[in-house]
């Protein structure tokens, strides 16, 4: 509200409202030995409860000199191979992670006062997976990739109208356009750590850290 002091409204903020968050019970010594089953059920518990878009996730990166970057996007999967999302090889993050294939994600579903962080190694995987992914998405997120020049500078809303409207009248005619900067990325997580609020303020969180023969092994850390 214009005249609202952000300092004051700061203040009067309350986390994990009890009228719309649900805190479940999470008892640590019940997790699974790896971290992607676990995950699995707490996107699906994040759905159910009504969590929105709860596939989106912040990524953080490095540039070439270290200089740490973080945005949104969407997760397009996550199984054996890594935690996988998807953007243009030549934006900013398709830069970073070239310069450093190194990323952080973090979930975050407050309707749940759920957390889960990972951070690791980014592969990226063949082109026609990245392609078969983007052909099974809808025509809008087509018409996105072919506008392309993702993070360049932008003379005008017009020219960026002109582009997005020319995409997408491709996208209708071409169905299986390629777009060959599309690139698929996965994360293939070091560590994961599983964050469950709690009202008194004794979170739990259970890290997940890989071991040297590729299993994992689990701890506890204070909130």
């Amino acid at each position: 509200m214009e005249g609202t002091d952000l300092h004051e409204s700061l203040r009067s903020l309350r986390v994990w409202d009890a009228a719309v968050t649900e805190l479940p019970p999470f008892d640590p010594d019940t997790a699974p030995g790896e971290p992607l089953p676990l995950f699995a059920r707490w996107f699906a518990d994040a759905v159910a409860a009504g969590q929105t878009e709860p596939h989106t996730v912040s990524l953080a990166t490095a540039d070439a000199d270290g200089l740490p970057d973080v945005r949104v996007v969407m997760l397009h999967g996550a199984d054996a191979e890594g935690w996988s999302f998807a953007t243009h090889a030549g934006s900013r993050k398709g830069r970073h992670l070239a310069a450093r294939p190194y990323a952080a994600l973090v979930f975050y579903w407050p309707v749940l006062g759920r957390q889960v962080r990972l951070r690791g190694p980014v592969a990226v995987a063949p082109a026609e997976e990245a392609q078969a992914d983007l052909h099974a998405r809808s025509a809008g997120a087509l018409a996105a990739a072919l506008t392309g020049r993702q993070s360049e500078e932008l003379d005008s809303a017009d020219e960026l109208a002109r582009a997005s409207q020319a995409a997408w009248d491709r996208a209708g005619r071409e169905p299986d356009a390629a777009v060959p900067s599309w690139t698929l990325y996965r994360l293939l997580p070091d560590e994961v750590e599983f964050f469950q609020g709690d009202a008194r303020r004794r979170h739990v969180r259970l890290a997940y850290r890989r071991t040297a023969d590729g299993g994992w092994g689990t701890r506890l850390l204070w909130p």
